[in-house]
């Protein structure tokens, strides 16, 4: 049975040496999040879990893609798309159809409006409410969306 945390993001996350999204459309508070959940696919990578990164959409997918492949050499973070990349795929999947993951990973880490059905088969989920009202009037549809798939929910503030 997986487990859910979502993030309580604050008012900002310092910016220290991580690159921003580049779209002016999106807005801070999407932004953290983004950088967030890139800093937690890098961290899992790091123990030797496999990560999904569930997207709403193809336009999403890329900005994650993108903040990936602007990290440092020494936390570069092997990914790729869905349906690109090695036969095996790479240690971090980034996807936005609702089918999920080409294979098994340990950790789903949902950037989509909506709690995605294939959730339940991961251990562990990440999800995040944004500090933004209208963001969190969506992660919280999310929440009880989880709590109907009989997913346990945690929260907590990121660590700096």
């Amino acid at each position: 049975m997986p487990n859910a945390l979502f993030y309580l993001m604050p008012q900002t996350l310092p910016k220290a040496g991580q690159p921003a999204v580049a779209a002016a459309t999106v807005t801070s508070a999407l932004d953290d999040v983004y950088r967030l959940a890139c800093q937690l696919a890098q961290q899992a990578f790091a123990c030797q879990q496999l990560v999904y990164i569930h997207c709403n959409d193809q336009q999403q997918a890329y900005a994650i893609d993108e903040i990936l492949w602007q990290f440092e050499p020494t936390a570069f973070v092997p990914h790729n798309l869905k349906g690109e990349g090695p036969t095996g795929g790479a240690p971090v999947e980034i996807g936005f159809d609702k089918l999920g993951p080409n294979k098994n990973r340990h950790l789903l880490i949902n950037l989509a409006d909506q709690a995605p059905q294939f959730a339940v088969n991961f251990g562990q989920i990440i999800d995040f409410v944004a500090n933004d009202a209208a963001m969190k009037a969506t992660a919280r549809d999310r929440y009880r969306q989880y709590r109907q798939l009989g997913i346990p929910l945690t929260t907590q503030q990121p660590i700096n």
